[in-house]
């Protein structure tokens, strides 16, 4: 049984930026949490909150869940990334994600094609920047560098970064769901950021992550709601997943809805999101089963929580990002660590 580390998941921002969520990233550091994490999705940039977290705090790990790659080059997030790490002292991990079509298209005026081998060249070139040891060039499809392709002077030079990283084995996690995606992490990056995670169902994804080198981490984000009322403590998960599964995504293509599918709930899948498009999204997260949603979070009284900690624990999961106030966090602590 392997003994779990937490994490603070802040996510992305809503309206306004959340309040007081330094002090509860402080809170999660004097707690004994490893890390803390932030989000981007079509409002706030991931960065930026994490540098002012990381200026407020000294010990607690720096992640990001995930930089969007069509948000930036890779040369543009590796930089981000190996300056934040400086300024941390070498705190920073840099988790990735492709996003889906909608927002790749809609918002950052990108193809969507081959996420795969984007990520690819996504990393190596982030890998070259890190290692500092040539000039960084790829012969990529999506990335070249130098650039030669259309409207191109010809002029462009290979270049090394003038600031010299703080480590070249700065680590990279992925957000990744689809079978090929997770096994790709498991070829390249330093860590997996799984959306869904059942403990209970291992054999999800358990081809996949089967060749990880040794060290790799797990970072699961999972929903928890301590209340001696299971079914109010299930809602909010209940909500989020038709929301995900409903919504985020097109009616052909949702990658929530299809991981749904594979973990055991094809038909229910297909129902929350017909509910969804057709405008009933109370009807929608009435359909999400109880059962899915228990098993990918951690909700119900205090000493079943501490129970459902010990099957997570026999996971291949190293990490539990959690979202909430410091009342929560001092209670998973409590459990966990």
């Amino acid at each position: 049984m392997g003994r779990l580390s937490l994490g603070l998941q802040l996510g992305y921002w809503g309206a306004r930026p959340p309040e007081g969520f330094v002090a509860l990233a402080r809170e999660a550091e004097n707690l004994g949490y490893d890390s803390v994490w932030t989000a981007e999705s079509w409002g706030n940039d991931c960065f930026t909150p994490l540098a002012w977290i990381g200026a407020q705090t000294s010990r607690i790990r720096l992640g990001t869940s995930v930089a969007q790659l069509s948000a930036r080059t890779p040369t543009a997030c590796a930089m981000a990334a190996l300056a934040l790490d400086h300024l941390s002292g070498g705190r920073m991990i840099l988790g990735l994600g492709v996003s889906g079509p909608q927002v790749v298209e809609g918002w950052y005026g990108q193809p969507y094609a081959k996420p795969l081998t984007r990520t690819r060249e996504y990393i190596d070139i982030i890998r070259q920047v890190l290692r500092r040891e040539d000039p960084v060039t790829s012969d990529g499809e999506f990335y070249p560098l130098p650039y030669t392709g259309p409207n191109a002077w010809g002029m462009g030079k290979p270049l090394k970064p003038i600031t010299h990283p703080l480590r070249a084995d700065l680590p990279i996690f992925i957000g990744a769901e689809g079978p090929k995606n997770v096994a790709q992490t498991a070829a390249i990056a330093d860590g997996w950021l799984p959306l869904y995670y059942s403990p209970y169902r291992q054999e999800v994804y358990a081809d996949q992550i089967a060749g990880a080198p040794e060290g790799f981490e797990i970072a699961c984000t999972v929903m928890t709601n301590v209340n001696d009322d299971l079914a109010a403590a299930l809602y909010p998960v209940k909500a989020m997943l038709g929301f995900y599964i409903g919504g985020m995504g097109s009616k052909k293509r949702n990658f929530h809805k299809e991981l749904m599918a594979r973990m055991g709930f094809e038909d229910e899948a297909e129902q929350i999101q017909e509910l969804f498009f057709a405008g009933q999204r109370d009807e929608a997260i009435a359909c999400v089963p109880d059962a899915f949603a228990d098993e990918i979070s951690l909700c119900g009284p205090r000493e079943r929580i501490r129970e459902k900690l010990q099957d997570w624990e026999r996971s291949p999961v190293t990490t539990l990002l959690v979202n909430g106030d410091a009342a929560l966090l001092r209670t998973l602590a409590e459990l966990t660590l």
